[in-house]
């Protein structure tokens, strides 16, 4: 149990764990203004008795003195657990919001085959029930917990002065408490790693049929795919309902012992006072006390059911930040000149695994600054690969990448990053306005600089007769606009950018002939006296480049101007004729 609150604090940031240290400081204070509530009924209880049993006249200054300490352990328990409460709450949701940022700048500089052998599930359940749980429930757990030890603790110690005996007494009922306890923590010990797996399988199957739905209606697999979804929601229905039936009858035990407990007490109290050694108003107080001790104890351990499960999530949280980036830590460059250099580059796959795949093998390409080159090749060949090592979306196995005579790896992710500008095949557009979406490599962008940006892409015109213009609040990935008008917004965003090296991932191969025109009307825009790579299968986007390589099988088959190629009679030759084909095929 301990163990995992250390673990809970160490995974706060510097300013949120002193609140949390802050905040068990008062605590203490707090439990000892609990625990005078003791010392005022011994108070009433000694002058009630006095008068009532020796004769002795009541003093008035009993019920002032009496009602003083109440008072004193009202006012400061009310105080102090305010403290305690805004402390841990700020505490918690500040690590909880700051920690998904940070989980979502690491993941900027985390290679991208990261992302391709974890899940969408498993990374979203970590940023939102995992930080959830640790904003929320995680603090109110541990906070919880703690505050019943503490309690509970210095009412025993205070038991003590009345006592020692009946503290004995509750010292063997708080130990047998906290063994229930521990049999509590151990029940859910695995089914908390089922729950945790079983959130992230919820999340993924659900974002995998909400992003495949229509694909899902087209092939007629709505009864299929939504098996698969009920199936997974049922297993997740299991777990909870599994650990809740774990975690039930070890509660009531628990609550068991502590009245148990008690009962002890009130046993113990009374056979001592019949035997005369314990005053009657020690023994009324200590029937005062067995209602009281276990209180705060029985509430924090119904939740300490919840610290394995926060355990395993902070460490999953912890597992996402421990992971190694590629090194970003270089100098902020700026090159005299964009020429890129591959030189005998070597990329796989899975290089942890029995059998890596490889994908580049070995190729040497000088692009100079200010021209076009055009990839293409075989589909699988290893052309947007390559394209992503340029860019050092991965770092290359071996070999290196120049971009100005220095090496990628020399600079800063940052400062590497203002250099290139993409636009993929697959556009995604972010559920805001088209403005801001324009805007999004510079946020604070004035709205003519947008317009102007919008104009070169040959947007403005269907922006400006949308019901809001600019103003208009797309639907998340940008499903409200046709696949041309979202490229076009795309190429805005990455004219706002105005970098000098652009990176064009098959950006006409889904536009329609009606949106074609615009679309290499705003990519030539673009592109002036800039240095393109194009990944390209249409001939009319790769004719005119300075120069074209053809990649199969992650390496370069061949190289050269468009008309040097389809003399040669090669590859590229064939994928000519076979465009021309499909060009010409009419029904």
């Amino acid at each position: 149990m301990f163990e995992t609150i250390i673990k809970f604090f160490n995974f706060c940031d510097a300013e949120n764990r002193r609140k949390f240290h802050g905040s068990i400081i008062v605590g203490i204070f707090n439990s000892l203004f609990m625990a005078l509530r003791i010392g005022a009924v011994a108070v009433m209880l000694r002058g009630v008795i006095a008068t009532a049993i020796d004769g002795l006249p009541f003093e008035t200054k009993t019920i002032w003195l009496s009602l003083a300490i109440m008072c004193v352990s009202a006012i400061g328990g009310i105080i102090t657990r305010k403290v305690t409460s805004m402390w841990q709450c700020e505490g918690g949701y500040r690590t909880c919001a700051k920690k998904r940022i940070e989980i979502a700048e690491h993941l900027r500089y985390l290679p991208m085959g990261y992302f391709n052998e974890n899940s969408l599930g498993e990374i979203t359940s970590v940023t939102t029930n995992t930080m959830e749980a640790v904003g929320d429930v995680a603090t109110r757990a541990i906070m919880m917990v703690f505050q019943g030890l503490l309690d509970t603790s210095l009412i025993i110690v205070m038991l003590c002065f009345f006592d020692w005996r009946i503290a004995l007494v509750a010292l063997a009922g708080f130990a047998l408490f906290e063994f229930v306890n521990f049999f509590m923590r151990f029940a859910v010990k695995n089914i908390s790693a089922d729950k945790i797996r079983d959130d992230a399988a919820e999340i993924g199957k659900v974002l995998e049929y909400i992003q495949g739905i229509s694909e899902v209606k087209a092939y007629n697999l709505v009864g299929k795919r939504s098996r698969e979804l009920n199936d997974v929601i049922d297993r997740r229905k299991k777990t909870l309902v599994k650990m809740e039936m774990r975690c039930i009858p070890v509660s009531n035990l628990q609550s068991l012992v502590a009245k148990l407990s008690g009962v002890a007490m009130m046993l113990a109290s009374l056979y001592f006072y019949l035997g005369g050694s314990m005053t009657l108003a020690d023994c009324s107080t200590m029937l005062v006390c067995s209602f009281m001790l276990f209180n705060a104890l029985e509430a924090g351990g119904n939740y300490s059911a919840l610290l394995r499960t926060i355990d395993i999530g902070v460490t999953k949280a912890s597992k996402i930040l421990a992971l190694p980036t590629m090194d970003i830590e270089g100098k902020a460059i700026t090159p005299p000149v964009h020429d890129l250099e591959a030189r005998r580059i070597d990329f796989a796959y899975d290089t942890g695994s029995v059998a890596p795949r490889k994908i580049i093998d070995g190729i040497s390409l000088k692009i100079p600054e200010h021209t076009t080159t055009a990839i293409v090749g075989p589909s699988g060949g290893g052309k947007t690969t390559f394209c992503h090592l340029l860019a050092r979306f991965w770092d290359v196995d071996s070999g290196r990448v120049t971009l100005g005579g220095n090496d990628m790896r020399d600079y800063s992710m940052d400062s590497l990053m203002q250099n290139f500008s993409f636009v993929f095949q697959n556009v995604y557009l972010f559920h805001d306005t088209i403005a801001n979406n324009i805007r999004f490599g510079e946020p604070d962008a004035p709205m003519e600089k947008v317009i102007a940006a919008a104009k070169k892409a040959c947007c403005h015109d269907f922006i400006s007769a949308l019901p809001k213009g600019y103003d208009t609040v797309i639907g998340e990935g940008g499903a409200s606009l046709s696949g041309g008008e979202r490229q076009r917004i795309s190429i805005a965003r990455a004219i706002m950018k105005d970098s000098p090296i652009i990176i064009l991932d098959e950006a006409t191969a889904n536009v329609d002939p009606e949106n074609e025109r615009d679309l290499m009307a705003a990519i030539s825009e673009l592109t002036k006296e800039k240095t393109v790579i194009m990944i390209a299968h249409r001939l009319k986007t790769v004719r005119n480049a300075d120069q074209i390589v053809v990649i199969d099988r992650g390496r370069i088959a061949e190289q050269g101007r468009h008309e040097e190629l389809v003399n040669r009679g090669g590859i590229y030759a064939k994928f000519i004729d076979a465009r021309k084909e499909a060009v010409s095929w009419k029904l």
